[in-house]
């Protein structure tokens, strides 16, 4: 949804109604991730994608009809992996797309959820998509819950399932996490009657990288493509500085630990944050290496060579970190790419980061038979009771 968010905006702030089919489930090899949204705006112009190209011709015809009646649906496109090409499904897989009409009187929280996305603040909005065995006139399908760290608006329709899909999404909101849900009418965690996707808005992940060098250079710029906040930092002043490092959203003059150790007691670096370590000087990369691996981040790595490596886990060691927090450290850091570059490093990093995220194995795929996409989520699923990958 972030991608069209300005598309959608323009047309709700015009008093327009707009078609929006979004993705909220993904089976087998489907091209989108749930979150994914295509707009038929008010003139017929088509924005955004829901498959790359496969189904979006029936999803457009569906949002036409969405904003002709103003009737919402879930719909399910796809065949198996086997027969999509007779179908024109060329990556096969299966698609559920949330079909509805957005405008002023459906959606008049919307302004406050765009205002939130621009300003960098974090918001979740929570839509019934799909019930079963609804009591007579009480149909909860197409009812929205819009919900903020400190405050929500709209309804599901039961004050009970709106406290009870509050708590839960705060902490779906706290990692980033779009996906679904599923409650009973009462908001029931164990009940299965009523299907909700929880679209997560968060502050784009962080990426912090120590060490202001030509690979980090590289690092920022890869960084910021792939959609994080980078970070340099380096206690060099005459190094670090914001023209060298053009790519980087920011760049501190500190030592990195301090720097560090600071963001994390400040709840600025979360379960998504990946860590670069860049230094390969053990006075400042050890230091730096004690925080990052006793704090939450999805990736911490290191740069250096083996010998490097094997001193600098011992060093480690000595300064009381544990055989498990020492696991977590990618050193030397990156896949094996033959890189050499600066910026065939950063790919090679880059390429870790994003097998680490989705559980792959940075072999090719070619000499694989598994699947393509890895559902991360069902991982999860008997905890959470969710039901679409992040």
């Amino acid at each position: 949804m972030r991608e069209v968010l300005d598309d959608l905006f323009g047309w709700w702030d015009a008093g327009k109604s707009v078609g929006v089919g979004t993705v909220v489930a993904t089976w087998k090899s489907a091209p989108r991730p749930a979150g994914a949204s295509m707009l038929v705006g008010p003139d017929g112009t088509a924005v955004g994608s829901v498959s790359g190209g496969c189904v979006e011709g029936a999803v457009y015809e569906r949002a036409q009809e969405a904003i002709a009646t103003g009737s919402p649906g879930l719909e399910r496109y796809g065949v198996s992996d086997d027969d999509a090409f007779a179908v024109g499904l060329t990556c096969g897989g299966i698609l559920d797309i949330w079909v509805e009409r957005i405008d002023r009187e459906s959606y008049p929280e919307f302004g406050d959820v765009v205002a939130s996305v621009r300003d960098g603040a974090p918001v979740a909005v929570v839509t019934c998509v799909a019930s079963a065995a609804a009591p007579t006139g009480d149909d909860r399908v197409g009812h929205r819950l819009v919900v903020w760290p400190d405050r929500v608006a709209g309804s599901l329709g039961s004050a009970r399932l709106d406290e009870a899909v509050t708590d839960d999404v705060r902490g779906l909101l706290a990692t980033g996490r779009t996906t679904t849900v599923h409650y009973g009418h009462d908001g029931e965690r164990r009940g299965d009657d009523l299907t909700l996707f929880v679209s997560s808005f968060a502050p784009r992940p962080r990426m912090i990288v120590f060490g202001a060098i030509d690979f980090a250079a590289a690092l920022a710029r890869i960084g910021a493509f792939l959609g994080y906040r980078v970070t340099v930092c380096d206690a060099r002043p005459v190094f670090a500085t914001a023209k060298r490092f053009p790519d980087a959203d920011e760049v501190v003059v500190e030592w990195p630990h301090r720097y560090l150790r600071a963001e994390a007691d400040a709840g600025r670096v979360d379960e998504r944050a990946v860590l670069c370590v860049l230094t390969h000087d053990p006075k400042f990369d050890v230091p730096v290496l004690e925080v990052a691996l006793r704090i939450p981040a999805a990736y911490v790595g290191a740069m250096g060579s083996r010998r490097t490596h094997e001193d600098r886990l011992q060093r480690l060691r000595e300064a009381g970190l544990t055989a498990e927090e020492s696991a977590r450290l990618a050193s030397p850091i990156g896949l094996d790419l033959g890189a050499r570059t600066p910026e065939e490093t950063a790919v090679s990093i880059a390429a870790e980061i994003v097998a680490g995220r989705w559980g792959g194995s940075g072999a090719r795929l070619s000499t694989l038979n598994a699947a393509i996409h890895r559902d991360t989520d069902l991982l999860h699923r008997d905890e959470e009771e969710l039901s679409v990958t992040f």
